[in-house]
């Protein structure tokens, strides 16, 4: 391929955007417009939002959905910085995002030019590489080498500065645009055979898969591994999706959001098999002891190995890991009993699980409905193959515990990761939708989360990203007010709940959007299924639910500071 000259430096990555497949890029551009110039005449679609952060949540959303990089656009100064807490759950979540950023031309550095900071530094904790461009010739290879650095190892956000200098000057690049999918590594034979062996001699093994693992299950091999083995599959938060929430051997998600009798399969078993998790606090809570339970750790990226159990680690692609695990392995006399106690324990859940939606019941005083209706109203409502994308707080959390919100076997899910900035499933869910456009999107977040989200609504009426917004509110911040409440009880002089009208529905009205309010359990089925209906016609609708406070979800007592008080179970 010949030599390609480019009108300007933004012209360059509007052609390597489009070279990618980008779908859409999200931002806010500063004064700047020559990108927004440079993609006029593309296919490319440009979100425009309203604030930085959740132009990040959004591109970070719409990575995790697609297992492509976003793209996202913003200015310079302020702007930057504003994408930080973005950056830093992006970072957290695996996610490959490219950041491109204006900055200031190089030789007004250090005379307090306007809007001048140094970028690098405010970026750097946050991203895995971050390199300003000062030459219009180095753009193209720099360009290249970001998304390479953004989808392979752990993947993660990468940022890419352009100052003003270059901005407008021609850009030539002398090679192709090179591919921007990831490469698959495989594991090492002889560390692949070593671990064989261990999982071979577990006579209760569990299998962990986790966000790592997203993308690399089409041909449903990990289920058949864990048949193989006979083993229970726990997911973390961020693995949901990727397994048959329906399978036989299925038992929920690990760590924070197990309750008996899964729980009681931790504390007997004698391996895990964590495949693309790196053992987060949050998925490793109310685990054995480090030195009781070994783990075989399969990883990408060597940042991600884990060395305070004992057991082993591979590092390589999930998919290339379990198919060569499985060749090994062949005739593997599984352990029956192990895989009966399995099954029976699943089995329990489901007595657990109904248990425990009559006692919400009972403890939600009037006719408003509790968290596991709506959800199980959702679920009625909307197709199985729908993506529900969450948030982290109180009352979200219900869809968190298996089998109170099941994927079952088509469905997927997007979760914030450890970092779990208030609204970024809000935000992230506009991202998701527009990656999967054939998919049902379906977002449940507190009131607390969808207020910082609110004033997106003129964007998702503009992009056409008809996500189902169902919103569970208990009059603001429900986990600070359970943890202000053991402190100082309910008569304290402060408060982060308070019964307000929200004004959502006067916004999104204006806006063209749906919008829908439940105060009656005996309203929820029929306003979710016309709220659908709205969406499946191409318009986002937001249904907001009045829930208690009182409504804890399962397996907790009470708040108590970062995670919950568990129950005796």
């Amino acid at each position: 391929m010949s030599a390609r000259t480019y009108p300007t430096a933004w012209a360059a990555v509007a052609d390597h955007l489009g070279h990618l497949g980008a779908g859409a890029v999200f931002g806010l551009p500063g004064d700047d417009m020559d990108l927004l110039g440079a993609l006029e005449g593309t296919t490319t679609d440009v979100v425009l939002c309203r604030d930085q952060r959740n132009a990040v949540h959004m591109a970070t959303g719409y990575a995790l959905a697609s297992g492509r990089p976003a793209v996202c656009a913003v200015g310079k100064g302020p702007a930057l910085t504003n994408t930080l807490t973005g950056l830093l759950e992006a970072r957290s979540a695996a996610a490959p995002v490219l950041l491109v950023a204006g900055g200031t031309r190089l030789e007004s550095l250090g005379t307090g030019a306007f809007q001048e900071l140094d970028q690098l530094t405010a970026v750097r904790p946050f991203t895995k590489w971050a390199v300003r461009v000062d030459s219009a010739e180095r753009l193209p290879a720099v360009l290249d080498k970001a998304v390479a650095v953004a989808v392979n190892g752990t993947p993660g956000p990468v940022y890419v500065e352009i100052p003003e200098q270059i901005a407008l000057e021609p850009v030539t690049a002398v090679t192709p645009w090179r591919p921007g999918t990831p490469q698959r590594t495989a594991p090492d034979a002889g560390v692949l055979r070593a671990t064989a062996e261990l999982i071979s001699a577990a006579r209760r093994p569990l299998l962990l898969v986790g966000g790592g693992a997203r993308h690399r299950n089409a041909d449903r091999s990990v289920e058949a591994f864990a048949e193989l083995l006979g083993a229970g599959v726990f997911t973390t938060a961020s693995g949901r999706g990727t397994v048959d929430e329906d399978h036989p051997l299925f038992c929920g998600v690990s760590g924070l959001y197990t309750v008996a009798p899964a729980s009681d399969l931790w504390r007997e078993a004698d391996l895990v098999v964590a495949l693309g998790s790196r053992l987060e606090e949050t998925a490793t809570f109310g685990w054995p002891a480090p030195a009781d339970l070994p783990v075989v750790q399969v990883v990408s990226g060597e940042d991600s190995v884990v060395t305070g159990r004992p057991g082993a680690h591979v590092l390589g692609d999930a998919a290339r890991t379990v198919a060569g695990w499985t060749e090994l392995l062949a005739g593997h006399e599984r352990p029956e009993q192990w895989e009966a106690r399995v099954r029976r324990a699943k089995a329990g859940q489901a007595e657990r699980a109904a248990l425990r939606a009559r006692e919400a019941e009972q403890a939600v005083t009037g006719t408003g409905p509790t968290v596991a209706q709506v959800l199980g109203a959702l679920d009625r409502a909307v197709p199985a193959d729908r993506v529900l994308v969450q948030e982290n707080g109180l009352q979200d959390m219900w869809s968190y515990f298996y089998p109170h919100y099941s994927c079952g076997a088509t469905g997927g899910s997007v979760v914030p990761s450890e970092q779990t900035p208030l609204g970024f499933g809000a935000a992230a869910a506009v991202g998701v939708r527009l990656a999967l456009p054939e998919r049902p999107v379906v977002a449940v977040v507190g009131d607390g989360a969808f207020n910082i989200f609110r004033g997106e609504l003129p964007t998702l009426a503009d992009c056409g990203a008809a996500v189902l917004y169902v919103v569970l509110d208990n009059g603001g911040y429900g986990w600070l007010q359970t943890n202000l409440d053991r402190v100082s009880g309910e008569d304290s002089r402060f408060a982060f709940t308070t019964r307000r009208p929200t004004g959502t529905e006067g916004l999104a009205r204006a806006h063209g959007l749906g919008h829908w309010s439940v105060t009656d359990r005996d309203d929820l089925d029929r306003v979710l299924a016309e709220a659908w209906r709205t969406c499946a016609a191409g318009t986002a609708a937001v249904v907001e639910v009045s829930v208690s406070l009182a409504d804890f979800p399962p397996g907790m007592d009470g708040a108590a500071g970062d995670f919950p008080a568990r129950e005796d179970a």
